[in-house]
């Protein structure tokens, strides 16, 4: 979620035994069962924050493969410039507004710098190719990409290379 050029960040130090403890991350969360990219953005959004988004954007997916699980990852990265309500507290961790040219300042995950960089400098939309990983980097991974609102789909059993599609 983003406003005068900040992005809504949420400082993990609520939860004990977080992997995330005191780590800065976007909200989001995961599909629950027959939801939709879109429902679970704005379920997810409105559970976070407790803002409605009016108006939101698919800017990029991004897959995890690992060899640990049987699924492919994928995960949907939405920015949302418009909203009802004003945010309310989270039992997950703190929410707060940053400046755009504060993220990569703030404690987040390497990966994470990856795609607020590419979301700060591309207005279309991207897929970032495949990351081969182990299950733990998966799953911080998944939990934490600070990019403003994200979901992501588990795909059983697949085997097709991102790469290979664009070809």
């Amino acid at each position: 979620v983003e406003r005068d050029g900040c992005y809504l960040m949420m400082h993990r130090i609520s939860k004990k035994n977080d992997v995330n403890k005191d780590k800065w991350i976007g909200i989001g969360g995961h599909f629950l069962e027959n939801e939709s990219p879109e429902e679970c953005l704005l379920r997810e959004a409105k559970e976070e924050t407790g803002l409605t988004l009016t108006n939101y954007r698919l800017r990029g997916i991004v897959t995890f493969i690992c060899d640990q699980l049987d699924h492919a990852e994928y995960m949907h990265l939405f920015t949302a410039d418009e909203f009802e309500g004003e945010p309310i507290a989270c039992n997950e961790g703190q929410l707060e507004w940053v400046a755009f040219e504060d993220i990569q300042k703030l404690n987040i995950w390497e990966g994470d710098k990856v795609f607020f960089k590419l979301l700060n400098e591309r207005e279309e939309f991207f897929s970032s190719g495949k990351f081969i990983v182990g299950l733990n980097a998966v799953l911080i991974t998944l939990a934490t990409i600070a990019i403003i609102l994200f979901v992501n789909i588990k795909v059983n059993s697949l085997k097709v290379k991102i790469d290979e599609l664009k070809e």
